[in-house]
C-alpha cells in the first residue's frame, strides 16, 4: 500500500464494491473494498484504514456491529455510514462515537468526498 490514505468500503452490494473504489481512486485515495465486515475483521487491513466506508445493513454482522467490534478492539477509524433505508431517527443514533457522517443512497460524489475529508480530519 502506498501513502495515499486507505479508505475501505464495507458493502454486501456487490455494484457499491465495484464503483466505490474507482471513484476513491479519482479523489486520489488508495482503496480496498470488501463484501462483509467478517472480510474486512480478517483482512488485516483493519489498523490500515484511514476511514471506513460502511453499510448498515449487511447479512451477518451488520455494520453497527462492526463499529462495536472496532470499539472492543480498540480501533479507532472514523466512519462513513451508508445506507439505502432512510431513516432520520437511526441516523441520529449512529452519528455517535466513531461516526462522522450518514449517507443515504444514492449520494453524490460530492458529499461522499466532503464525508471522507471530514472522517480524516477526525482522525
Amino acid at each position: 500500500m502506498d501513502a495515499r490514505s486507505l479508505i475501505a468500503v464495507v458493502d454486501d452490494d456487490e455494484s457499491v464494491r465495484e464503483a466505490l473504489p474507482d471513484l476513491l481512486r479519482e479523489f486520489g485515495f488508495a482503496a480496498l473494498a470488501f463484501a462483509s465486515a467478517e472480510e474486512f475483521l480478517d483482512s488485516g487491513c483493519v489498523g490500515q484504514a484511514r476511514c471506513l466506508i460502511l453499510d448498515i445493513a449487511m447479512p451477518g454482522m451488520s455494520g453497527l456491529d462492526l463499529r462495536r467490534e472496532l470499539l472492543r478492539r480498540r480501533q479507532s477509524v472514523p466512519i462513513v455510514f451508508i445506507t439505502a433505508h432512510e431513516d432520520e431517527a437511526q441516523r441520529r443514533r449512529m452519528l455517535e462515537p466513531g461516526a462522522v457522517e450518514y449517507l443515504f443512497k444514492p449520494f453524490s460524489d460530492t458529499a461522499l468526498l466532503g464525508a471522507i475529508q471530514a472522517a480524516l480530519r477526525a482522525d
